[in-house]
């Protein structure tokens, strides 16, 4: 589609939203939003006609990109046939959507309770784990984003937490392993693996086993910085949870359904959770929709026993539909074998190379269509571009950054000294290697505050 100006429209939408739109995670009075005309792929534009290449997928949940014809058709029909119903009766839609989420799940995670979204999701898995083990704590890694709800944001690691912390959730924060900032100083990814998993170890020792319902992690943390884990460390809290009677949680939230080259991160380390959270791109976010896989043990605890929650819009219809239609659809085109392939020749070599030429770059790690380039201003003390948690002048790097970015033409994913390039699975090599080119366009403002 070709974007077609329209200024009067585009004051008209920015003027209700500035009057009435309360945005999430912001000083209200200190953004400026842009007003989206229209999106369609792997493009957006606004109302000068000015088009967008989307490395952000959204919030990393557009996987087939916008307005896929085939996944907007369904969702005509199921409204057409049913637009709502409530979560209790057996629905057509619905019944499907589990089936196939079902039938991509590792093991034996094959009953799927839906939820509105990935916090929700969290919230649940918890409730789950702690009902089904009668313990009181969880333990998550610092490096994380769990979602915005209460429970969720408290096992959240990054400082969006902080806010809402009271200290009086049952949560136990732990350093999880990432080499390139090693908590552990380690030189190699078999030390931080060993490392890591012995102060996890030590840290259940310390906390009391007894005690403790659930350790959750992102299998490849996304928001916090996409950083694959080493070969063994997954399996090796698997061990752990086995040995104390832990509930293993996996959030895939923003990981799940082929972002990685494969329909969920943990097929990379074959390793099967207790409980899986997803969303995001489970229907490429057209309408909201989130769950958990549960295991056989786990749903066996609420055969005879009811499970105490749930969701006025658990498995919407609509919402189902689309997923439905969003799965079928990345088995028909080989969308999850194109993240995987175009990930491997095109966006992390492309990544390594821009390396290479640009001292701005201190990192490049990922998988897939889940890439992280990581921002400093000193290669050899690896000193971030920007602060921890930096804001307004101290953050003005990363903020020259994005705005080149945006100049180039594509929409950057951009969160404290990094950007992500995580756009849509089915974006082609032309579109990839466009954006590739307005990345190194845009790091060249980066270079330019190395010391």
């Amino acid at each position: 589609m070709t974007p077609q100006p329209d200024p009067e429209a585009g004051a008209a939408v920015k003027a209700a939203d500035r009057a009435h739109v309360f945005h999430s995670w912001s000083a209200q009075e200190l953004i400026d939003p842009l007003a989206v005309a229209g999106a369609e792929g792997s493009y957006f534009w606004d109302y000068d006609g000015r088009r967008y290449l989307d490395f952000t997928s959204g919030l990393v949940y557009t996987n087939i990109g916008y307005q896929h014809p085939k996944v907007v058709s369904a969702i005509q029909e199921q409204a057409a046939r049913m637009t709502t119903f409530a979560p209790a009766f057996a629905v057509e839609a619905r019944s499907e959507a589990a089936r196939l989420i079902a039938g991509r799940t590792p093991g034996d995670l094959d009953k799927i309770f839906f939820t509105n979204g990935g916090a929700d999701a969290v919230e649940h898995a918890l409730r789950m784990a702690r009902l089904h083990t009668g313990r009181p704590k969880v333990l998550s890694a610092y490096r994380s984003y769990h979602g915005g709800t209460q429970q969720a944001v408290n096992v959240t690691g990054d400082p969006r937490r902080w806010a809402s912390d009271s200290g009086t959730a049952g949560v136990v924060h732990f350093w999880a392993p990432f080499l390139y900032r090693s908590r552990f100083y380690a030189e190699t990814e078999e030390q931080e693996c060993a490392r890591a998993l012995e102060h996890l170890e030590t840290t259940i020792a310390f906390e009391g086993p007894s005690t403790i319902a659930a350790i959750i992690l992102e299998t490849i943390p996304g928001t916090a910085g996409i950083m694959p884990p080493p070969p063994g460390y997954l399996a090796g809290v698997r061990e752990l949870c086995d040995e104390h009677g832990i509930v293993l949680v996996l959030d895939e939230v923003m990981a799940g359904f082929g972002r990685t080259g494969t329909w969920f991160a943990a097929d990379l380390y074959d390793v099967v959770p207790d409980l899986l959270t997803f969303a995001k791109g489970v229907n490429s976010g057209y309408v909201p929709l989130g769950g958990v896989a549960i295991s056989a043990e786990i749903a066996a605890t609420f055969a005879t026993r009811p499970y105490p929650g749930g969701l006025t819009y658990s498995g919407h219809p609509l919402a189902c539909a689309a997923a439905v239609a969003t799965i079928n659809v990345m088995e028909e085109e080989g969308v999850v074998e194109n993240a995987a392939a175009l990930g491997a020749s095109v966006v992390g070599p492309g990544l390594r190379e821009l390396a290479e030429r640009h001292p701005s770059v201190g990192e490049v790690r990922g998988t897939g269509m889940f890439w992280a380039v990581e921002l400093v201003r000193d290669r050899e003390t690896r000193e971030p571009l920007v602060p921890y948690n930096a804001s307004g002048e101290a953050n003005a790097p990363m903020a020259a950054f994005a705005a080149a970015a945006k100049k180039a033409g594509i929409w950057p994913f951009v969160n404290m000294n990094r950007t992500h390039v995580v756009p849509p699975l089915n974006t082609s090599e032309a579109e990839l290697k466009e954006g590739l080119a307005a990345l190194d366009t845009a790091l060249s403002v980066a270079d330019e505050y190395v010391r």
